[in-house]
């Protein structure tokens, strides 16, 4: 197992990749990204897609981490620290003491993802998805309930930030995702490729228990609020979830889930 080499300054030029982290500088340099938590690294160290460049963690931690440590690559240094020296690396405060940086060396593209998809497949489409919370918890349904593939167009937030990732407890690490590029073109591809497409709106015409799923499904879900864009809705079958009470809609997130529970039972 790699041993950690400890860190008692917080200037020390060995760290500097972790000196205030912020999400959308990193994701500019070389398609970087944070993880953080020892549940999203044990993710991030069995994904194919993505590689370790570096690790830093709490020295407290490190005895607890073994398990996940025992596949750490051996080109990644790994730093330890106290708590204060950690926090004043990374410019918060590390609460689950264990961060890296993880590096995208595969970029999806839309068209090869859904290029090789099963026959039976079940996709989940994110539109204007802006929210890290929702888009995170997405993904943690999409792997909870089996989805092939999830795309998300150029108006949703990136998968993989860092909140998205905690949100979606390593997920984001472990479905195909594809980001960018504009809906109506996403839907145009994914209907070139036989799918059936089921747009998620509160006022749907059609009731999604009483519908059952193709063989090919893609779920299009929209932002909080607005919902999907009126330009898809016209083009596309509509499916709501029938609600009792003073609320007319759910979360995203939520619908998403009861949509993909819908269509893996059925």
């Amino acid at each position: 197992m790699i041993v950690a080499v400890s860190i008692d300054d917080a200037g020390d030029p060995r760290i500097a990749p972790f000196r205030a982290l912020r999400d959308r500088d990193l994701r500019a340099r070389d398609r970087t990204f944070i993880a953080e938590g020892k549940v999203v690294l044990a993710a991030l160290l069995k994904a194919r897609r993505f590689t370790v460049d570096a690790g830093l963690m709490l020295d407290r931690k490190l005895p607890g981490m073994a398990d996940v440590l025992a596949h750490w690559p051996p080109h990644a240094p790994l730093y330890s620290a106290n708590q204060d020296v950690v926090d004043a690396i990374a410019g918060f405060h590390l609460h689950r003491g264990v961060l890296a940086i993880g590096r995208e060396s595969i970029v999806e593209t839309a068209a090869a993802l859904v290029g090789r998809l099963p026959a039976d497949a079940l996709v989940v489409v994110g539109v204007g998805v802006a929210n890290h919370d929702n888009l995170g918890a997405i993904m943690r349904n999409c792997a909870v309930f089996g989805v092939d593939a999830a795309l998300f167009d150029r108006t949703s937030c990136d998968p993989l930030y860092r909140k998205a990732i905690r949100v979606s407890v390593g997920a984001a690490l472990q479905i195909p995702f594809a980001h960018g590029g504009d809906a109506a073109d996403l839907v145009s591809l994914l209907q070139s490729h036989g799918f059936a497409i089921w747009a998620l709106t509160p006022g749907g015409s059609r009731d999604l228990h009483q519908i059952v799923p193709p063989r090919r499904l893609a779920l299009l879900v929209g932002t909080e609020g607005e919902g999907l864009p009126h330009s898809l809705l016209t083009r596309l079958e509509t499916v709501g979830i029938a609600m009792a009470g003073r609320f007319d809609s759910l979360n995203v997130a939520a619908a998403t889930a009861i949509a993909l529970h819908h269509a893996r039972t059925r």
